[in-house]
């Protein structure tokens, strides 16, 4: 089977799900746009432990791990099975590259994954494999995560770095209240995912990883790194010196960036 190159999308806010935004009609529109994966391997930043951890659960119930937004979101269920066969292969790759993983029986999907899985899929019937992120890590250690599970990907899996290219919730939830979802983005969030377009579409993997000293407003976008931390285990996983092909830009309560990317193996200049 093809590689099947490992993206990364912006998931917002948990009502992206019911709500038509651009990144909404985008998601729904690229699902139906590649080649089908034999099965999918979600890094979400709402999935965070110390270590890495995969998910061996075959029927994953949901997570509605939020609060303050329409109550339909909480009858939504996305019934797309576990692929613990993947995740097994995973933490095989994961454990022969150094690191100290583990496995988990039981965990569902939380809102990083089921909110971008339903648009993209809506049939629910790709098996879903679940990895996390260690928020007490950088971004160094998880693109070294991500080219551990290189093979996969030569294997038709699909990896899904579900993060947000911004995410400061400070800013969203202002003393005011919650920002209206059409404001226009201020230049410090324009200014931060040019950067991050700029050095992907470079190959610039050693200034990407050092974006906290380097990127304009790091801090301001992200005062944690969480959201921006699949996004780095995606690009690994492409391989050395993966270009990134912005899929998608938009921008929603002013201060949410929702891009998107694609990654290739192809070797910068």
């Amino acid at each position: 089977m093809a590689k099947i190159a490992p993206i990364f999308v912006s998931h917002g806010a948990p009502d992206l799900a019911i709500t038509q935004t651009a990144a909404h009609d985008f998601l729904k529109s690229y699902g139906r746009s590649g080649a089908r994966p034999k099965a999918i391997l979600t890094v979400s930043a709402h999935f965070e432990t110390a270590d890495p951890v995969l998910v061996t659960d075959p029927a994953p119930e949901m997570i509605y791990d939020f609060g303050g937004f329409d109550p339909a979101l909480r009858t939504i269920v996305y019934p797309a099975p576990g692929a613990p066969d993947i995740s097994r292969l995973a933490f095989e790759a994961i454990e022969a590259a150094g690191f100290d993983p583990k496995l988990a029986e039981k965990r569902g999907y939380d809102h990083g994954v089921w909110v971008p899985l339903m648009l993209l899929y809506p049939e629910a019937d790709i098996p879903v494999a679940q990895l996390s992120v260690d928020p007490n890590r950088d971004p160094a250690w998880h693109y070294r995560l991500g080219e551990a599970l290189r093979p996969l990907t030569e294997q038709g899996v699909l990896i899904v770095g579900s993060g947000s290219l911004t995410h400061n919730l400070g800013e969203v939830f202002t003393p005011a209240g919650l920002r209206r979802r059409d404001e226009d983005a201020p230049q410090w969030v324009d200014d931060f995912a040019a950067w991050i377009a700029e050095r992907l579409a470079e190959g610039d993997v050693d200034l990407l990883l050092d974006y906290r000293r380097q990127a304009p407003f790091a801090v301001e976008n992200h005062p944690t790194d969480e959201h921006l931390l699949p996004l780095f285990v995606a690009l690994g996983a492409a391989g050395h010196q993966a270009l990134g092909r912005r899929l998608h830009d938009s921008r929603e309560f002013g201060v949410l960036a929702m891009d998107a990317y694609a990654f290739n193996a192809e070797q910068a200049a």
